[in-house]
């Protein structure tokens, strides 16, 4: 008997990575249903009831091509959804909608009982404090580099003299710009006549620079573990991706180990794991990415990376 039970994605309008999942799970038959919140009103619409049917939770998800009823939804695909913003709305109103679509078709999601999340947003989001990071790593036995958060500048300058290369890097990606141009936060070498009263302003984190020969991006789906070799020769990979090679490699089993035990940890099933080698062969832990970018590792190295995922959704349930 058919399994006609969808599958949820939820991402925005142009996502390669989870096209490539979609297009496997077409090929197997799975249907499929793919929205973003950020069409609510417009080409989302949502309806629940609760307390008056014998389901706890019984209604209806709809996009101009599908109808799904949510009870029958087998997983959650939570790749990477554009909240709406309302900006034709006054500031007001904007922040009063945009709480209401948050807690309402976000607080839906949330109380179904049954679907599979890949992965939950509230556990991403634990998951996503690096100082917790760092410490869950350590508590597993990964090698973790000399690391300060903090916001006081003379820390920050004794951290940054004690140590031959240090990196500040930034806790938390955010959108920004500066003189109207995009800025992005690379890991970028930092000295201690650099640091001035300014760091007092946030907590920074400064890291002491992994003496590396190379990078490994490690991609975990469910029980399945992609491990990827990065060469680049330079200090952030993610600068120049145009000089990048790649291979598919092995990883020590107590370091497999170690990253299962780390999604568990924080209630993950899927996560991308970055690494560095340094000369001596031995794998540094870096950071983890809860939904991290991998489509273009597949097409790299040909890992079956889209079809661990299609697995894992068709099956519905946590390995």
């Amino acid at each position: 008997m058919t399994d006609e039970r969808p599958v949820l994605v939820a991402t925005e309008a142009d996502d390669l990575t989870a096209d490539m999942v979609i297009t496997e799970l077409n090929r197997r038959g799975v249907p499929v249903t793919r929205f973003n919140p950020a069409d609510i009103g417009a080409a989302l619409t949502v309806s629940v009831q609760f307390g008056s049917c014998p389901a706890p939770v019984a209604g209806q998800l709809r996009t101009p091509s599908r109808t799904v009823d949510l009870s029958q939804v087998r997983s959650v695909y939570w790749r990477r959804p554009v909240w709406p913003a309302f900006g034709h709305l006054g500031p007001d109103d904007a922040r009063f909608a945009a709480a209401q679509t948050r807690y309402g078709l976000g607080g839906t999601l949330y109380a179904l009982d049954g679907p599979l999340w890949v992965n939950h947003p509230l556990h991403n989001a634990a998951a996503d404090y690096k100082p917790a990071q760092l410490a869950v790593a350590q508590r597993l036995g990964l090698t973790v580099p000399p690391t300060l958060v903090t916001n006081d500048p003379h820390e920050a300058r004794a951290f940054v003299g004690s140590h031959d290369q240090v990196i500040f890097k930034t806790l938390r990606w955010t959108p920004y710009q500066r003189d109207g141009v995009p800025v992005t936060g690379w890991a970028d070498p930092v000295t201690a006549t650099e640091i001035n009263e300014s760091v007092a302003v946030v907590p920074h984190l400064f890291q002491a620079v992994v003496d590396k020969v190379a990078d490994l991006r490690v991609l975990v789906v469910g029980r399945e573990v992609f491990a990827v070799r990065i060469e680049s020769g330079t200090l952030d990979w993610r600068k120049d991706y145009s000089a990048l090679s790649y291979r598919a490699v092995d990883l020590p089993g107590r370091v497999e180990k170690a990253l299962l035990a780390y999604l568990e940890h924080f209630g993950l099933v899927s996560g991308s794991f970055d690494l560095a080698m340094d000369k001596a062969g031995d794998l540094w832990w870096l950071e983890l990415n809860p939904n991290g970018q991998w489509g273009w590792l597949e097409e790299s190295t040909d890992l079956p990376m889209s079809a661990a995922f299609a697995d894992l959704l068709t099956q519905g349930v946590a390995p």
